[in-house]
């Protein structure tokens, strides 16, 4: 078979609810191995030729000690078997991060300047609800101020993403709010943005109506600058990132994706699977934007191992669409630490509508981040200044909707 008989071979039997056999499948495909073209019995399942059960993941992260919900509700040891493999499938799948297991949380004083506050909030509409915190700088006294929107990688939460990135150090210099939802554990065990259904890639419903719905009800609740808000992301976070990109564009003036995949990169588990390890969408299905494409900046480590780098320069491929921008090669290197190179493509104006760092031998870690957060990489370059720098460059044409 093809790569792409195989992916639909193993969209088919994840769909029966085969999940030893589609795993099988992906892993044979991925060791270079011709699926198996036979089938045992009635039942039209692959022959597996004795094989274990196999694992996506021998590193997958295990969050807490309590059960998933679905390991909950098996009632037999066949069905916990699937249960458990289908939950390491999905952090897999889900971009689960790898590092340490345990950490101790970062202090205060890693996560919030003196004199600013660091608020919690909730938010809820038909697709659930979703907690987040929620920057204030020392500054604000009722003016219009810009919007980030932090979205989190898997694992993380928006303490550890906050001393991480350092994203509030930078907004209390800029004066900026800065929200970070909270993916819940009960949504992806894992707490990964759930970046490859469908039912999760619209503009309202699902994860990004809860996205939206945080961020407007910030814009109610505060005085935001309606043409400044913008969302950025790490790995499945940057992936939701460029979801709420093509499906707000009227709502987020700029987008930033790090170690992330194109809107529409996958569709299901086995595509999620490919599109990580390959790059690229393998139905061809990417979805781009109405109207104008979303200025965008992308870091991306060239030795990423877990979101290929291939899905940078796909992300770009979609932003830019059928425009043809005059692109500019810069090229440099942070002092003891990493080389970049930096592509800018610009507007007959001259305004810089999007922005590649391809970042030579970094992984898949937030780059120029602190220890204090978990997979962050110091070498640099600083991904946080650049981005922030990036969004303050650009605001929306007209006021934002609320549709």
């Amino acid at each position: 078979m093809l790569n792409q008989d195989i992916v639909r071979e193993a969209t088919r039997l994840t769909r029966a609810g085969q999940l030893v056999e589609a795993t099988a499948v992906l892993q044979r495909m991925l060791r270079g191995e011709s699926a198996p073209e036979a089938t045992s019995g009635t039942t039209g399942r692959p022959a597996l030729g004795g094989l274990e059960p196999p694992t996506i993941d021998a590193k997958a992260n295990v969050i807490e000690e309590t059960e998933s919900p679905r390991l909950a509700r098996a009632t037999s040891a066949h069905q916990r078997k699937h249960a458990a493999l289908l939950d390491g499938i999905t952090n897999r799948f889900g971009l689960g991060l790898r590092g340490p297991i345990k950490r101790a949380p970062p202090s205060m004083q890693d996560i919030v300047p003196d004199g600013a506050r660091f608020v919690e909030g909730a938010y809820c509409n038909a697709a659930g609800s979703r907690t987040y915190k929620l920057f204030i700088p020392s500054r604000y006294q009722g003016q219009p101020l810009p919007l980030v929107v932090m979205l989190h990688g898997c694992t993380q939460s928006p303490d550890d993403f906050a001393a991480g990135t350092r994203m509030n150090f930078l907004a209390e210099e800029q004066t900026c709010f800065v929200i970070y939802p909270e993916q819940r554990s009960e949504a992806n065990q894992a707490k990964c943005w759930n970046w490859f259904r469908t039912s999760d890639q619209q503009r309202g419903s699902g994860e990004p109506s809860l996205i939206a719905g945080i961020t407007r009800q910030i814009m109610r609740d505060y005085s935001v600058d309606p043409k400044r808000v913008y969302v950025g992301g790490l790995s499945a976070g940057g992936a939701a990132a460029a979801i709420m990109g093509a499906t707000y564009n009227d709502l987020y003036a700029a987008i930033g994706i790090h170690s992330g995949l194109a809107c529409g990169a996958a569709t299901d588990l086995p595509s999620a699977f490919v599109a990580m390890r390959q790059g690229g969408a393998s139905n061809g299905r990417m979805i781009p934007g109405d109207g104008p494409p979303v200025p965008t900046i992308v870091f991306h480590g060239d030795r990423d191992t877990t979101v290929h780098p291939n899905n940078g320069n796909l992300i770009l491929e979609q932003s830019v669409g059928a425009a043809s921008p005059q692109t500019k090669v810069h090229r440099g290197r942070v002092p003891g630490g990493h080389a970049y190179t930096r592509t800018v493509l610009t507007e007959p104006g001259g305004r810089a509508i999007l922005e590649h760092w391809n970042i030579h031998g970094a992984g898949h870690a937030w780059s120029g981040g602190c220890p204090a957060g978990s997979y962050t990489d110091p070498r640099g370059p600083d991904a946080t200044r650049e981005m922030l720098r990036f969004f303050l460059e650009h605001s929306l044409p007209r006021q934002a909707g609320w549709s």
